[in-house]
């Protein structure tokens, strides 16, 4: 295990789970969903308590696991969940209301991303959190800047595709796509950007 390897298990490795967050990662595992890591979760919650977030969108709902850290740090926002699998939102759903999350704070929306997310307000949330289908992540983008207020986070969780965009001899579209997007916010005068190597990347935007 090289010297960054160790870095980043020992970055995950500390993070204390909460026992609800700890269950949904389970049921995510058996679901064959890939959540979020812990040290990522630690920093969504860091990040949606900085932005004293009170609306949040994420696209990607998975058993809840980055939901529930986001709402960890922001415990008085309302959390919109997109995803397109009803088994995601049944455990979700679960997960959400074992950590005492009523349906009230909560908006379960199922269907394809890019069919709901015109549908949505823009300007109408502090966080976005971008965490599905990474070969459509620019257009993600795209509708997340739309959606987000001035000011406001937007979060894309997988930005480094598993090593894949780092490795310039990799030339897949997910790694390609992921390539051409950080290479775009990084030169654009629309946003602050900033990534982070914690579990599998996570970039960070705000709308400036």
């Amino acid at each position: 295990m090289s010297e960054k390897e160790v870095n980043w298990k020992y970055a995950d490795d500390i993070v204390v789970e909460p026992e609800s967050i700890a269950v949904a990662r389970q049921h995510s595992l058996e679901l064959g969903i890939d959540p979020v890591s812990p040290a990522v979760g630690a920093q969504l919650a860091l990040l949606a308590a900085t932005a004293k977030a009170t609306s949040i969108i994420e696209i990607g709902t998975g058993a809840g696991v980055s939901g529930l850290w986001m709402l960890r740090g922001a415990p008085k926002a309302t959390l919109t969940s997109i995803d397109s699998e009803p088994d995601h939102h049944l455990a979700a759903r679960a997960a959400f209301a074992e950590a005492g999350y009523g349906m009230g704070r909560i908006r379960l929306i199922a269907g394809r991303a890019l069919d709901v997310l015109p549908r949505m307000n823009e300007e109408s949330y502090d966080l976005v959190l971008l965490d599905a289908d990474p070969e459509n992540a620019i257009e993600y983008l795209e509708h997340g800047l739309r959606l987000v207020r001035r000011g406001g986070l937007v979060l894309v969780a997988g930005a480094l595709a598993g090593g894949d965009v780092a490795n310039p001899a990799k030339r897949g579209a997910v790694a390609t796509g992921l390539r051409t997007l950080l290479d775009e916010v990084s030169d654009s005068s629309a946003v602050f950007s900033a990534l982070s190597p914690a579990g599998d990347g996570l970039l960070q935007l705000v709308r400036r």
